[in-house]
This record gives C-alpha cells, sequence and structure tokens, in this order.
C-alpha cells in the first residue's frame, strides 16, 4: 500500500516538473525548456500518479 503511494508522489512529481519545462515555466539550458511534447508527456506522468493514488486510496477504505 505504502509503495502505490510513493510511486504515486514520484509520478505526479516527475510530471509537473516536465510540465513546468515544457511550458517554460522553470528555466535552464535544458533540452526539455519550451518543448511542448514534455509538458505533454508531464500530464500523461500526472494522470497516472492521480489514477495510481486514487485506486490506493479506494484500496485503503474498503475491508
Amino acid at each position: 500500500m505504502r509503495t502505490r503511494w510513493i510511486i504515486a508522489a514520484g509520478l505526479a512529481a516527475i510530471g509537473l516538473v516536465w510540465i513546468g519545462q515544457g511550458l517554460g515555466l522553470l528555466s535552464g539550458s535544458s533540452f526539455m525548456v519550451d518543448d511542448l511534447r514534455w509538458a505533454i508527456a508531464g500530464g500523461v506522468f500526472l494522470v497516472g500518479g492521480a489514477v495510481l493514488g486514487w485506486s490506493a486510496l479506494k484500496r485503503r477504505s474498503q475491508p
């Protein structure tokens, strides 16, 4: 159970960073900055983390 939460949080964190870089909100000299493909990939990771976290929450509430 705890493993699911850790993976979900990691996916969501990576997704948020990738969205920020892809949209140019996080500056730097990376190839990811201002590249919309990375923002889309980050959105996929964020949604995946949310789904995994939701499934862990629902599993926890079941007897």
